[in-house]
């Protein structure tokens, strides 16, 4: 822990937006910060101040998309979701300003407990809380997918028509702004993604990255628990299954060496007491009710997607943007995902 400058905190601007903003919680001391986390979305860092510890989230450095990373918004469905069974850190403050930091931010208050996001992580816990852990993972997509959008104050806070078609143009054109290599079978994944898109679908506020290291989860009591689902930087409304679409794609199968070659959240899962990802899938439908007929569709369209992401965050690395370690062999996935999605069942 620091008071100097870390990258992407500048001490001075920030201490000048904090007393200003919350006076009552910064106190007349220095404080000092840790970095949390960072490169492969936006920013985390955990702020010490006189009266407690804070969060404080901005974009990544460099090479930020247009449309991605939008503080404001996470800001606000956070805020919005505070009154709903879903489980979300509560927000302090605002910064739109670009000249603070170069580019928005905000603060939310810091959730005790623990982040699992590796497999030495949920090793250390028993088979019965794994269990429990993913019983609470269907439980909390599903009370997400369940709001009331209007009653929470976010029906305009995006466009459910036509979600799909616009999710595969959005990221196609984020593949070209990101991309760093020629990846034919990409092409192939995009044109056959247009040309399956599912007659119908529902809208519902939908996190965008759902999986277990993007929720803090309380282990100290008799069950396991998630206290807190982060990282809302995607969110919008629009199709449900998208979501269980990308948390299945995240899950990684005890035995499923294939999935061992994508590194973001490889070994999680893979662990007695954790279901496979098709029992996860059964679960979120009994839960819900929902028909998963075209669920392969949104396997392809997650694979997809997070192989654009993992394509961005290659382009960061190979330009010196990443502010933490661990980036190097992000490059390899994007092939993976890509093959994973032209290879799906049912295709």
């Amino acid at each position: 822990m620091t008071t100097v400058d870390l990258p992407g905190l500048p001490y001075e601007p920030v201490d000048r937006f904090l007393r200003t903003a919350l006076p009552e919680v910064v106190g007349s001391e220095p404080w000092t910060a840790e970095l949390l986390s960072g490169g492969l979305s936006n920013i985390t860092y955990r702020l010490h101040l006189a009266g407690g510890a804070v969060i404080l989230r901005r974009p990544p450095l460099g090479g930020v998309l247009p449309s991605a990373h939008d503080m404001l918004r996470e800001y606000r469905v956070m805020s919005a979701l505070a009154s709903t069974a879903v489980p979300v850190p509560r927000t302090l403050a605002v910064c739109p300003d670009p000249e603070v930091l170069g580019y928005p931010f905000y603060v939310m208050s810091s959730v005790d407990g623990e982040v699992l996001r590796t497999a030495a992580d949920t090793a250390a816990i028993s088979p019965d809380t794994r269990r429990g852990l993913a019983t609470q993972l269907v439980d909390v997509l599903a009370d997400l997918h369940g709001v009331d959008v209007a009653a929470a104050g976010l029906a305009d806070y995006g466009r459910p028509d036509g979600y799909t078609e616009r999710q595969i143009r959005r990221w196609g054109g984020q593949w070209e702004r990101s991309r760093t290599r020629d990846l034919p079978d990409m092409d192939r994944l995009l044109g056959w993604l247009t040309d399956h898109v599912p007659a119908r679908s529902e809208g519902t506020v939908v996190h965008g990255d759902y999986r277990l290291d993007n929720t803090i989860v309380d282990l100290t009591g008799p069950s396991p628990r998630i206290a807190a689902v982060v990282d809302w930087e995607l969110s919008t409304l629009g199709d449900p299954l998208a979501d269980l679409g990308l948390a299945l794609t995240y899950w990684h199968d005890h035995g499923d060496d294939e999935r061992a070659s994508i590194p973001v959240a490889v070994g999680v899962t893979a662990h007695e007491g954790f279901p496979a990802g098709r029992e996860f899938a059964e679960a979120y439908a009994r839960r819900t009710g929902r028909d998963l007929t075209e669920l392969p569709f949104y396997l392809a369209l997650a694979a997809m997607k997070l192989a654009v992401v993992l394509e961005g965050v290659h382009a960061r690395y190979v330009g010196g943007h990443t502010v933490s370690a661990g980036y190097d062999g992000v490059g390899d996935a994007v092939p993976a995902l890509v093959a994973r999605g032209l290879e799906l069942p049912g295709r």
